[in-house]
């Protein structure tokens, strides 16, 4: 609303052998630290994707830009310091809305409502549709992959660090 604007980088959490095998989310308001959310979180990531893939392409709904998992929160990450102090916040929720129509009806929408918080309290918002969330996580996905060397964060492997 305030012309701000909002960027999540995905981090490696690595191993204690310095194996990077999950991801951490980097918030940045116009550039600035913003917070840190999500510790472990690809795997979540990975099944919200699938899970908006999935819905997208049943006919629960007549438009396909309101189609989400039903769940009412898609996902809500947060991170508080060892002392318990705030670090920030992303979180995700599904919202329906009604619009009266000229016709003397109810045309019902789906949105999904992205908001965070940093660690001055200060809070951002974004309004997605289907599509537009698919393409967020999708494109975190595909940044969150490639940092972690092509690691699919779908899948929970057993090769790697601590399986000897």
């Amino acid at each position: 609303m305030d012309g701000s604007y909002l960027t999540v980088t995905p981090v490696p959490c690595k191993d204690s052998v310095g194996v990077p095998y999950e991801i951490t989310l980097a918030l940045h308001r116009d550039g600035s630290p913003y917070g840190t959310v999500g510790e472990r979180c690809g795997w979540f990531l990975a099944r919200l994707a699938r899970g908006v893939d999935e819905a997208r392409a049943e006919a629960s709904w007549p438009d396909p830009e309101d189609r989400f998992p039903d769940d009412g929160e898609l996902f809500a990450f947060r991170y508080r310091t060892r002392l318990g102090s705030p670090g920030g916040e992303l979180r995700c929720q599904l919202r329906t809305i009604p619009i009266w129509q000229p016709e003397g009806r109810w045309l019902l929408t789906r949105r999904a409502y992205l908001e965070a918080w940093g660690t001055q309290g200060v809070g951002l918002r974004a309004v997605l549709s289907s599509s537009e969330l698919a393409a967020f996580v999708g494109e975190l996905l595909a940044e969150a992959e490639a940092c972690l060397g092509g690691r699919d964060l779908a899948r929970n492997p057993i090769e790697g660090a601590g399986s000897h």
